[in-house]
C-alpha cells in the first residue's frame, strides 16, 4: 500500500487556532485520499508565510518522505510554495508529491502551475509596492529618519515634542500596515509585515530594522519613542 505524509499550512496563528483555512485543506486532502488506499504516516500543520524558505514543519515532512518513500500530499500548490525553483527542486530531488485539487497533474502541468504560482507572488509584491507608493504620495515618509535629539536641549517641552512626533509617526505606520494587509493575498504574519516594511525602506524611530516584536508593540499601541 502507498504511504502518505500530509502537509497543511496557514499564514497566521489566528488561522491556526481557529481552523480557518485548515478545514478546507484537510477536506480536499481527505477527498483525494479516500479514493487511494494507503497509510497516512503523519499530518504536519504549519503556521508560517509561504514566502519563507526555512519552514521547520515542511522540512520535517520532506525528511519523513525521503526516509520512508512516502508521497507528500498538499491541498493546493501554493500551500507548498509559490516559488518555481523550489517546486522544481523538490521534484528533481526525488520527493514525490501530489496536489489534491489537481491529482492528475503530470510533470509538465506541475511546472506550468509552479510558474503561475510564482507569477501570482510577483503580482502580490507589485500590489504591495503600489500600496506603499500611494502611502508615500499621501505624505507618509519612507526610510524612517531618526527623531532629532540634542542632549544639551533635552528639556521637558523637547521630550513632549518627541513623544508627540513618535505617536504621530506610529499612527502613520499603522496606516501603512493596514494597507499592506489589505493588499496581501492572504493574512500577513508579524514577521511578514516586518519584512515588507524593511524592504520598503521603513525604519524605527532610531533607524533600526523592524522585527516581529517591534511590529507587535506598534500594533498594540505601546511602541513608545524610547522603545522604537
Amino acid at each position: 500500500m502507498d504511504q502518505f505524509v500530509v502537509y497543511l499550512r496557514v499564514s497566521t496563528a489566528g488561522q491556526g487556532r481557529s481552523g480557518l483555512g485548515l478545514d478546507a485543506q484537510q477536506a480536499a486532502v481527505s477527498r483525494y485520499l479516500a479514493e487511494r488506499p494507503g497509510d497516512v504516516l503523519e499530518t504536519v500543520t504549519e503556521v508560517e508565510s509561504g514566502a519563507r524558505g526555512d519552514r521547520p514543519a515542511l522540512a520535517r515532512a520532506l525528511r519523513r518522505c525521503r526516509l520512508s518513500g512516502a508521497t507528500l500530499v498538499v491541498a493546493k500548490l501554493d500551500r507548498l510554495s509559490r516559488d518555481q525553483g523550489f517546486i522544481h527542486g523538490l521534484r528533481d530531488a526525488g520527493v514525490a508529491f501530489v496536489v489534491a485539487d489537481m491529482p492528475e497533474a503530470n510533470t509538465l502541468t506541475i511546472g506550468v502551475m509552479a510558474a503561475m504560482a510564482e507569477y501570482e507572488r510577483e503580482l502580490i509584491s507589485e500590489r504591495t509596492r503600489a500600496g506603499l507608493a500611494a502611502a508615500k504620495a499621501r505624505g507618509v515618509v519612507l526610510g524612517g529618519p531618526t527623531l532629532d535629539r540634542d542632549r544639551n536641549t533635552d528639556t521637558g517641552p523637547a521630550r513632549a515634542e518627541r513623544t508627540r512626533r513618535a505617536r504621530r509617526r506610529n499612527e502613520e505606520l499603522r496606516g501603512v500596515i493596514a494597507e499592506l494587509r489589505q493588499e496581501a493575498e492572504e493574512p500577513l504574519t508579524l514577521a511578514g509585515i516586518a519584512e515588507r516594511l524593511n524592504a520598503a525602506g521603513y525604519r524605527t524611530a532610531r533607524g533600526k530594522a523592524f522585527g516581529r516584536g517591534t511590529v507587535h508593540r506598534l500594533l498594540a499601541g505601546d511602541l513608545s519613542e524610547s522603545a522604537a
